[in-house]
């Protein structure tokens, strides 16, 4: 699980950084996209690369998913009865978060590819005009409502599984918990901040 969250991390970050191209214009961001079919050539014919990284990325899902239900059983057959006491325990919060953010944010993966990548949901969805199904589709309010909650939630989920990772990884260590706490949760703003600008920015009518 802390190894597919990583990767997924590293993704996330990249995609970011790219997403923000949007911002120097129509031609550049199209020109970004259209890039990203022939990262490999001349090894790799047309967009075999994306779609070995969309492989890749479905398989981390998978597994990360799996891996969540896995753990998830595991701890209920260590406690099957509820605790005692009424005082609730300091990780049910982030377990919830987690579990049930973890939920929020596949279905938006599926709403994501549906809208982007076969254009689908995509009210102007043409095919290699990246910029135009970007600002058509978060020129709606409610679209742009619903990738602002995922996103929150992948900040949530980031936040709380970064943390997590390094301490299943043994990485951390007590001297440098509030280290890897604080990198957590930098990281948390940092791509929810930077995946939000763009449908804002949108919404707004700075990028039209």
């Amino acid at each position: 699980m802390a190894v597919t969250g990583l990767l997924m991390l590293l993704f996330l970050i990249v995609h970011m950084l790219g997403n923000l191209k949007i911002f120097y214009g129509r031609t550049e961001f199209d020109h970004y996209a259209g890039w990203l079919r022939t990262i490999g050539e001349p090894v790799l014919h047309g967009a075999w690369y994306l779609w070995i990284q969309r492989f890749v990325l479905v398989l981390a899902v998978v597994l990360h998913a799996t891996s969540a239900y896995q753990l998830s059983r595991r701890d209920q057959k260590a406690r099957p009865t509820k605790y005692s006491h009424h005082q609730r325990p300091k990780a049910n919060y982030a377990t919830h978060v987690m579990r049930y953010g973890g939920i929020t944010l596949g279905l938006f993966i599926i709403y994501h590819i549906l809208d982007f990548t076969t254009l689908t949901l995509n009210r102007h969805g043409v095919e290699g005009a990246a910029y135009d199904n970007v600002v058509s589709s978060f020129s709606v309010w409610w679209v742009t409502a619903i990738y602002i909650l995922a996103m929150i939630s992948l900040g949530l989920h980031i936040q709380h599984g970064f943390w997590s990772a390094a301490q299943t990884i043994g990485a951390n260590r007590p001297s440098r918990d509030r280290l890897f706490r604080n990198v957590a949760t930098g990281l948390a703003v940092f791509l929810t901040a930077g995946f939000l600008v763009v449908p804002i920015a949108v919404l707004a009518g700075l990028v039209d």
